[in-house]
């Protein structure tokens, strides 16, 4: 018999892996689909004047989309909504997801809220978050006494 040491973090990562294998599993009913509402998927990254949101939301019209500031939070918000033809078929398989979708992200303080920007190209929409000009870094000489 070959003694084996016992990790458990190995043991959270491989309950990880089989709840990642049944969540994704195409036959396993998504709770998005249960409650009517789901989320795009969402990156986020950081340049040196700004930040940058660009949400997945294809076949949600810009009618149907809205962004906001409140309180020091983004909020995006819409709706995918199913087209009045397919209601009328039988469907064999359905695989998208239709309803509201809301998600929040909360900005940090050295960005200029007034200056927010979105725009909405190929189902991506991308919200601009510019940084404060205090925030941003500056270059301080030094001095030879």
């Amino acid at each position: 018999m070959k003694l084996v040491r016992w990790d458990p973090f190995q043991e959270l990562v491989a309950m990880n892996n089989r709840l990642t294998r049944a969540a994704n599993d195409p036959y396993t009913p998504r709770t998005e689909d249960a409650f009517g509402a789901w989320a795009p998927p969402v990156d986020i990254f950081e340049t040196q004047d700004r930040l940058v949101i660009r949400a997945e939301v294809p076949g949600v019209p810009k009618e149907d989309m809205d962004v906001r500031i409140e309180n020091g939070v983004l909020n995006l918000h819409g709706e995918r909504k199913q087209d009045a033809d397919d209601k009328d078929e039988i469907a064999h398989r359905t695989e998208r997801v239709y309803g509201t979708f809301t998600r929040s992200f909360s900005l940090p303080t050295t960005v200029d809220a007034t200056r927010i920007t979105a725009s909405y190209k190929d189902g991506v929409l991308e919200v601009n978050v510019p940084k404060a000009e205090t925030a941003k870094p500056t270059m301080v000489e030094i001095q030879v006494a």
